[in-house]
């Protein structure tokens, strides 16, 4: 089957229907009335560590109601603690790397990354950076593929590298926050090898008003699942909770399955 292609380097504006955003209620409301939001049908977590990541602009506070679900279904969540999305891509590439640490510790095995639309690029590039302490990314309109998004998205990137230059944060780099920079962060996103190590499922959205959902796929087919969501609902979305109930229990049974040579699932 042939591959998708990745662009790198590509940071444009893209005709977007930026009104679907208004239906977020909707994605919230049918989130409290589900049965997922209860852990009904959702299989049972391990006690594995769950880093949840926030996306651009947006700091952990948002994804609450993910982290106390997570919790409820049998997992040991953890917020980023990277801070508001809006400094140099590389800085919050190591501040993610320690709480992936922390997490490794304190579980003693391998964590699972959460991330939500750029959170979602963090934290692919946070497992290529550190693959013996991740098993797996799930990533939630994540435009890893190159930044086609709306021209607002754009504008406010680009006042957040106009920040990062005028405070001086990199002058080792400056095309820092663009798809120029060569820091080694940027340079892991751009590349097109993802880490075998790693499980990755990207969760998109045909509906996203933020960025193109062509930029959201993963190279192998098997790992896209679209739901009906809008772009910032994709954090609430019931569909996207089951989906990333039933992801994280996939990845379980295979680690599992690997340190059991017999063969059986713990």
């Amino acid at each position: 089957m042939a591959q998708l292609k990745k662009p790198t380097k590509e940071f444009t504006a893209a005709n977007l229907p930026i009104w679907h955003e208004l239906g977020l209620g909707i994605d919230w409301l049918a989130l409290h009335y589900s049965p997922d939001y209860f852990g009904i049908g959702i299989p049972r977590g391990n006690g594995s560590g769950v880093i949840l990541i926030p996306g651009f602009l947006a700091d952990d506070n948002y994804l609450g109601e993910m982290y106390f679900w997570l919790g409820r279904i049998g997992y040991h969540p953890f917020l980023s603690k990277i801070g508001r999305v809006a400094d140099c891509f590389d800085v919050l590439v190591t501040r993610l790397l320690k709480t992936i640490d922390r997490a490794y510790q304190e579980t003693g095995a391998k964590v699972h990354l959460v991330g939500h639309s750029m959170g979602g690029m963090l934290a692919r590039v946070a497992a290529d950076r550190s693959p013996e302490k991740v098993a797996s990314v799930i990533t939630l309109g994540s435009p890893f593929r190159g930044i086609r998004s709306h021209p607002l998205v754009l504008e406010l990137g680009e006042l957040v590298r106009k920040s990062i230059k005028i405070q001086g944060k990199r002058p080792d780099q400056p095309a820092c926050f663009t798809a120029e920079c060569s820091c080694k962060s940027m340079q892991a996103l751009n590349s097109n090898q993802p880490e075998e190590r790693v499980r990755y499922t990207a969760i998109y959205t045909k509906k996203d008003g933020v960025v193109d959902w062509r930029a959201c796929l993963d190279e192998d087919p098997a790992a896209n699942f679209e739901v009906s969501s809008t772009h910032v609902g994709l954090a609430f979305n019931p569909f996207v909770y089951r989906l990333i109930g039933q992801r994280l229990a996939l990845s379980n049974s295979k680690r599992d399955e690997k340190s059991n040579p017999d063969g059986k699932v713990a």
